[in-house]
Order: C-alpha cells, then structure tokens, then sequence
C-alpha cells in the first residue's frame, strides 16, 4: 500500500470515528412536522413612531420569548429570519388560539387615572386625554394621561388565594425602579376621592383596552388619601378563569411589543402525523436500502458489496452532520435524506463500469490498476454531476421558502457524504480486497472482470440511435405540448403555499364520505370551502384565509357527524407569504435553469448547455403536465422535488457529454452521431443501474413513506423515469443538430492517462 493509499485510509478511519461518536452521543433536532406542535410565523409592522427593522425585531422576539417561558410552554424556540419577521416554534401545542392571541398582541400596558365617566365620547378630547369604555362597557372613562407603563413591572403572576376562593383569579403585580412610588402616588390621590365615584379608580390599559379599573379601597375611609398603595406590588382582580389570569400575567411580564406584529403563517401539526411520517420513511429506508444493497451486490459482486458498506457509512455520515451541525430534520429533509441513499450509488456505478471497461479491453495490467483507473476516468463526470445537485441544492436553500429549505440541506449534505464515502472509503476497500491473491486467482468474483448483461446486449447490437435524432426531438416536441394541454385544460391545483388560506386535515372517529363532510363543513357556514377525502379516514377542508375561532367551528361541524376528530394538520398563510413563496419558487426555477447553462457552457460547450435545458424543460413539463391531469396539489414538497428532478436531469446529461467529449477526442475523424452512439452504448448500463437502486427508494417511500410523502415520491419517480429518456434521447440528439449547423473546432489531443499510484513512491513531498 503506497503513501496515497494510507492516506485516504486515515482519512476513512477519522471520518468513520468521529461520525460514529456523533451518532451514538448526540441527539437530532425534529421539526414540528415530526414530533407536532404549533408553528407561528409573525411580521413586525411599522408604527406611527417606530419602524419596523432589524433592532426592534430582536427586541420583539426577546419580548416574545419571555411571554412563551409564562406560558410554561415545554422547550420553545423563538427566532428572527430576515429582516423582520419572527418564527416561533411551540412543540405540543394543538390549539394554537391562545398562544396566538398572547403572542399577537402589541400589549402596551399603561396605568391611568379616571378623571370622569361620560356617556358619549366627545368629537375632540382634551390634549392629553383618552376616552375607553370600562370592562361592563357602559359609556367611556375619561383618562388623564399615562402615570406609568408596564416598563416599571417587575414580575406578574396570576394567583387564586386559597383564603378568599370566592374572589376568584387575580393578577399580582410587583414593580421595579420608580414603579412601587408612582404607583403609592397615583393610588394616594385617588384614595382623597369620594368611594363609588370615577375619580376613585385606577384604570388598567393593554393595547387600549380596559382590562381592570379598580376602586382604591372600595370599603372607604380617607386612611390613603395621599398615602397610597405602598409596598411595591399591587393586585388586578376582575372575573379572570385561571387562563385568563395566567395570560394576562404573560403579556405583563413579558413587556410591551416595540413595534405590531401580524401572523402570517400558522400551521398546527398533530402528534400522530409526525409519528406515523418518522416510522414510514424509517420503514421506506430500510427495505430500499436492503433492495438497493441486493441489487448493487448481485450486478458488481465484491466491489458492489464495498459499495454497501460505503452506502452505510454514508447513512452514518449524514446523520452525524445533521446532528454535529444542529440542522433541524423535517419531513421534507427527512425524504432528501432517504432519496441521497439512492444517488450515492452514481459514484460508485460510474467507477465499476470505467473499471470493468479498462480491464476487458485490456487498457490496464490486472485488476487493481483497472480499478484505480476507474475512479480517474470517472473523476471528471462525479464532480461535474455533483456540483449541479450542489447547485440545485443551494438555490433551495437560499431561494426557497418554508420547509423546501430544509430539504436543500440535507441534500447538500447527502451528496458530500456520498462522495467521501465513494471516493475515499469505498476506494480504501475495494482497492484492499481486488488486491488480494485469492481475488487475483478468481477474477470473476471481483465484479469488474465482465460487463453486466445491459451492455453485452447492446454492445452486440450496436443501436444507430442518432439515425433517427430528429425523429426522438418529434417525441420530446409532442410530450410537452400533451403536458402544456394538461395544465391549460384542467389547470394546476396550487397549494395554500402559494395561494395563501386555510388547510385543515383532520382524522374522524367514524368513516364519513366528503359529501358528508361538504354538508358539515356548509352548515358551519363555508359552501364555499374545498372539502376532500385524504388517506383512508382524513378528511381535508380549504378555505379562503379565516380565524382560528372559524377553524375552530368547522372541526366541531365535522366532529357532530363523524364522533369526534383529531387536527391532523391545521396550517394559515397569508396572502402577502403565500404571493412571496410562490415568486420565490418561480426565481429559484429560473436560476437553476440559467445556472445549470452556463456551468455547462464552461464546462463543455453552448450546445451541450442547450441540449440539457431541452432535456429539463422536457422533464420538468412531463411532470408538471401529469400532476395538472392527476389534479395533484402543487406545492413547496412539489417544488423541492423539480429542482431536484433538474439536479438529476443535469446529472445525468453531463455524464453523458463527459462521455462523448471523451469519444470525440479518441475519434476525432469519425461522425458525430456514431460517436453518440458509441458514447451511449457506453453509459446506458450505468444510467439504468443508478436509476433501479433511486427506484427501489422511491418506490418504498410511495408506497410505505404514507400520504404526506406520496406526492413527492411520485414526482420523483416520474422525474428519474423521463429524465433516463431525455439525458439520452433529448440532449444528445439536440447536441448533435446544433453541432451540423454550428460545428466546433477540432479537438485537442487528450494528454496521456498517468497511474499515479502505480509510480514508485519515493518519499518526496513537494
């Protein structure tokens, strides 16, 4: 084993170690959409003397955090994304309504005297005064100006005292600073004023409402007057339940908002969602990574059994990423996640067929120097493949929205994995084990001494595939045109994602029908809503955007009929985010498309770069065409699955031209549409190998992942089946008529092929 060798051996052993440490120590961060809960996204508004920026919406989200800690919610997060707006996370809970109220509020508490108590509020108070109408709501108070704000309360808690049950909840209020002596004051004046008279209250202000206005020792006596409340703390005592005190006790400590805030996104998922979405796609992995093992072992043999061994330690790998990095797994991350298994086989599939071709034509001396050659050879298309999935995976991070972002970062980190396993633990061991005698001996037995039974039989036919190139472009022209009808015929169904509304899914005791559910859901007072059915007893209801209180109302209506439901889902966007994610996912789509272009055109040339935008538009409308005919939802989940279909497409394509640019400088004389053909020939075997190991993936998650992963499986599925179709029979035959009208200069002549590993190593470093 020379110098190279043991350190690419290390560098396994330190990567193996370290990831295995993680995984056995360390414990990963679940989304809501896996462990259920409620998820609210604010937006902080401008106010008449405070803009709306990045400092006051960190002092908003500090505010927010202390009001979420009184609730006693159980480990929330609270964080601010962009400029201005705020995403707070409440693990456990199902009815948002209450935690939305407290969060929303602005809750500028203030403490006012009464002045007087009039009848009608006249058309131009007095500078300095405020006219409300009292808690009974008779009439309006008439204010003086602010004594105090809630700046000067120290702590709130709300209480029921165990003596005096009777008096029900209150709120006791303890001041800080110069609170305790304003308050003495206020409440010492108030006390010189005759009992049962306005004058003799204090009133309690929250965002302009009067939440208590008590009398100063209602029981009389003239005792206080100028001497006040003393202390330092004071009670708020009305009609309170013990939800009510404790959420007003919230709002008070937690302080006063800077700046408004307005919800904007709101979705509840229930517990057995996040449940049943882990223990599928657990289930999907394990019997597609069991197929995908089988299958790799029986076409590659041994070297196929180190490239399992690989696929496991890749699995190792990311999940030590995901941990080590505190990346928060979600159900749409969880599905990049389980497809990455699958594309981490490419790597290890291009190698073994460039091996097995060096060792049968007899360009290399034994195994081991053909399986050394096979990852040189194939260095050049796995980077190149690779850095396009980067690519897409980048733009959905930095350009999509929502969940679809978590996706783009465990696909990042698929494919880094995926290529240090392939690229250095797989090599350490296949290039051990081919090395041995016993292997030596044996060569069948090291999966790389015959082609497999895909390339004998076209290697015996030799297909003129580029005979008829504009017969396969016809093909291309008249799917996409059969999938423009689809989506002007019966349109696209888009998700509340992009059209904003409300989306609620809820499971039923009892099996009803949705015209059943459609008549509930009316009698609540929606005929207007989308009602359908969802998996086996889900029913899911879409309206325009409503209230929480109307949700409310329709699963009450659903319950009477069906026995009682459980919120499966419960997700509220606006309008404003719902127009916002939309744009952002027709800007990342466009950019990934220019993007993949122009790194083609670097990379190879403007006409290969044309062929493969060809071969995306074909794939991207072939999907988009059959979920328009389906009347499947488009929505973020679809959106995270095109960009990853055009990773794939792109993929493929570039190994295809590595290959014919490859071709064509061996065979510089020879026809263009030959050296396609031969090209081809050459890589079919590895597209349709690395395309059965995705399927078995995809499969699984479609048909175990449940309904929350179907849809995206589906567009996967329908993705790889085209995209096999069009890297091969699109872009290379659109290559080819481009290069009739626009031919390139010749080639230049490939710089000889140099083992580096087979060179005598002397111990020289430069």
């Amino acid at each position: 084993m020379n110098r190279s060798s043991i350190v690419r051996a290390l560098l396994a052993l330190v990567v193996l170690a370290l990831s295995t440490y993680v995984v056995l120590t360390a414990t990963p961060k679940l989304g809501l959409d896996l462990r259920g809960g409620t998820q609210i996204v604010l937006e902080a508004k401008d106010s008449p003397t405070v803009k709306a920026n990045r400092e006051t919406t960190d002092q908003a989200t500090t505010v927010l955090h202390r009001r979420i800690d009184a609730l006693g919610v159980s480990e929330p997060t609270v964080t601010r994304q962009g400029e201005n707006r705020i995403i707070v996370e409440l693990p456990g809970v199902q009815d948002p309504r209450e935690a939305a109220r407290v969060i929303g509020k602005t809750a500028q508490l203030t403490f006012h005297a009464v002045l007087d108590q009039v009848a009608a509020k006249p058309a131009k108070p007095a500078a300095g005064e405020l006219y409300l109408p009292p808690e009974d709501g008779q009439g309006f108070l008439r204010l003086a100006k602010p004594a105090m704000t809630g700046e000067m309360v120290g702590s709130a808690e709300g209480r029921l005292d165990p003596q005096q049950v009777a008096q029900g909840w209150f709120v006791e209020l303890n001041f800080k600073g110069d609170g305790g002596k304003i308050w003495a004051d206020i409440t010492g004046k108030a006390a010189c004023e005759q009992v049962n008279t306005p004058p003799r209250m204090i009133a309690i202000v929250l965002d302009n409402e009067v939440i208590s206005a008590p009398q100063v020792d209602p029981n009389g006596g003239s005792q206080l007057c100028n001497i006040g409340l003393t202390g330092g703390s004071s009670t708020i005592s009305g009609t309170f339940t013990e939800a009510e005190a404790k959420d007003l006790a919230a709002l008070i400590e937690g302080g006063s908002l800077p700046v408004p805030v307005e919800v904007i996104d709101q979705r509840t998922v229930g517990p057995s969602l996040g449940k049943d979405a882990i223990e599928a796609s657990a289930t999907a992995a394990i019997i597609g990574l069991a197929l995908t093992a089988l299958f790799i072992i029986l076409v590659y043999r041994l070297v196929g059994l180190m490239a399992v061994l690989g696929l496991i330690a890749y699995s190792g790998m990311s999940y030590a990423a995901l941990t080590a990095l505190g990346a928060t797994l979600t159900l749409p991350g969880l599905a990049g996640f389980v497809l990455a298994i699958g594309m981490a086989v490419d790597a290890n599939v291009l190698v073994f067929e460039r091996a097995r071709e060096d060792y049968i034509e007899g360009r290399t001396d034994g195994l081991a120097r053909s399986l050394r050659s096979g990852f040189q050879n194939a260095l050049s298309a796995i980077a190149d493949s690779n850095i396009t999935t980067l690519l897409a995976a980048g733009l959905l991070f930095f350009l999509a929205a929502g969940p679809v972002r978590g996706f783009g970062v465990t696909l990042s980190i698929g494919v880094i994995a995926s290529l240090l396993s392939a690229l250095v633990l797989v090599r350490v061991l296949a290039e051990f084990f081919v090395s041995r005698k016993f292997v030596q001996k044996r060569p069948g037995i090291s999966g790389i001494a015959g082609h497999g039974r895909v390339r004998t039989w076209l290697e015996a036919r030799r297909p003129a595939l580029m005979k008829h190139s504009r017969r396969w472009l016809l093909v291309t022209v008249v799917a996409i045109l059969i999938a423009a009808t689809g989506v002007l015929v019966r349109g696209l169904n888009l998700g509340i994602e992009f059209t904003g509304g409300r989306l609620l899914e809820v499971s039923t005791s009892q099996r009803i029908t949705p015209d059943q559910a459609r008549a509930a859901v009316a009698e609540a007072g929606y005929p207007n809503a989308v009602v359908q059915s969802s998996g086996t007893d889900d029913i899911t209801v879409r309206t325009e955007r409503i209230s929480d209180d109307e949700t409310e109302k329709i699963r009450e209506s659903i319950g009477r009929i069906s026995g009682g439901t459980e919120v499966i889902r419960n997700e509220s966007i606006g309008p404003s985010l719902g127009t916002e994610i939309r744009n952002k996912g027709l800007i990342a789509l466009g950019i990934a498309l220019l993007v993949q272009l122009l790194y083609l055109a670097a990379r190879f040339r403007w006409t290969f770069g044309a062929g493969a935008v060809l071969a995306l538009v074909q794939n991207v409308a072939v999907v988009v065409g059959v979920f328009a005919w389906l009347g499947k939802p488009i929505d973020g989940i679809f959106l995270a699955a095109i960009l990853t279909i055009i990773g794939y497409t792109v993929n493929d394509s570039v190994v295809v031209f590595d290959r014919i640019r490859e071709t064509r400088n061996a065979r510089a004389t020879d026809n263009l549409g030959s050296v396609i053909d031969t090209a081809i020939v050459n890589v079919l075997p590895r597209t349709i190998n690395t395309g059965i190991s995705t399927l078995f993936i995809l499969s699984a998650l479609l048909f175990l992942g449940g309904d929350s992963l179907a849809d995206f499986a589906l567009a996967l599925l329908l993705g790889i089946l085209v995209g096999t179709y069009s890297s091969n029979l699109t872009a290379a035959p659109l290559l080819l008529e481009l290069e009739r009208r626009y031919p390139a200069p010749p080639p230049r002549p490939k710089r000889p092929q140099v083992d580096r590993d087979a060179q005598p190593d002397r111990g020289a470093v430069v």
